[in-house]
């Protein structure tokens, strides 16, 4: 498996010229993944869906754009901020196992139990001890869930220092976006590169065959949105039989009793036989 190193990827050709183009892709993925969702309830499977990424790097557009097209009662978005000080008595894996996803569900992470390697290694919240004990507690974490059936997607958005300003000068810009901006992602800045350093750790040490890691080249955010749902469409469905699944019969017989209605024959196909 070859190393991911953010410095390598190169986003000036990553774009979507049209908003013809992006809503027609888009629909068509969103759509896609729609009837994975109603797969993944009937047939009572899991799912996770983990992003991480730079501030400002377009986490929660991606989702938003994942989760439009979804039943609510299928998914459930955790944003994952500060632990509290009851969570910070506890091993701090422990906020994550009440969050798993039910029988039919996705759990959908923004931030997650990566935080661990990052931004606590970063910031010095965690010793050195701490985080470098993570990266198996994490790796046995993700066995423990993999092996039970539940499939992880993880996804890193990445931004340029460049992009990322030009985005905090905008929601400075925007009264209602200003809230997103806070003196820690301001801060953050001064220290990117200490953050690379432990991403490209993390993809090192955590990057596996039953849970691997996609960056997501998040400059241009239409691409990133079609390749965010591109990269779970295909985890999500890749050995399931995503077609509708059989009508009850017991459903069928009185639909045909009382409504007239006889799923799987067509409308064209009853004229005909009348």
């Amino acid at each position: 498996m070859s190393k991911i190193r953010l410095g390598k990827l190169d986003q000036s050709k990553l774009r979507i010229d049209t908003a013809e183009e992006y809503d027609r892709r888009l629909g068509k993925l969103q759509k896609e993944l729609l009837h994975i969702q109603q797969t993944y309830w009937h047939e009572k499977r899991r799912a996770i869906v983990v992003f991480e990424g730079w501030d400002a790097a377009g986490k929660g557009g991606a989702i938003r754009r994942m989760t439009e097209p979804l039943d609510p009662r299928g998914f459930h978005v955790w944003p994952i901020s500060a632990p509290t000080p009851e969570e910070q008595s506890k091993h701090y894996l422990y906020r994550f196992w009440t969050r798993l996803p039910a029988g039919g569900t996705f759990a959908i992470f923004d931030r997650s139990w990566y935080g661990r390697v990052l931004v606590e290694r970063v910031e010095k919240f965690a010793s050195k001890d701490q985080w470098k004990r993570a990266y198996d507690e994490i790796n046995e974490f993700e066995r423990l869930l993999t092996d039970d059936g539940v499939r992880i997607v993880k996804l890193f958005m990445h931004i340029t220092p460049e992009e990322q300003l030009e985005r905090f000068r905008e929601r400075m810009k925007n009264p209602y976006k200003r809230w997103k901006l806070t003196e820690e992602d301001l801060r953050n800045r001064a220290k990117w590169d200490d953050y690379v350093k432990a991403t490209e750790a993390m993809f090192d040490r955590t990057s596996t065959p039953q849970a691997p890691w996609h960056v997501v080249e998040a400059n241009s955010k239409w691409h990133a949105r079609i390749k965010v749902l591109e990269i779970v469409t295909a985890t999500l469905k890749e050995g399931v039989n995503i077609a509708p699944p059989p009508v009850n019969g017991n459903v069928a017989r009185i639909a045909a009793e009382i409504l007239g209605v006889h799923p799987g024959v067509s409308e064209e196909e009853r004229t005909a036989e009348s």
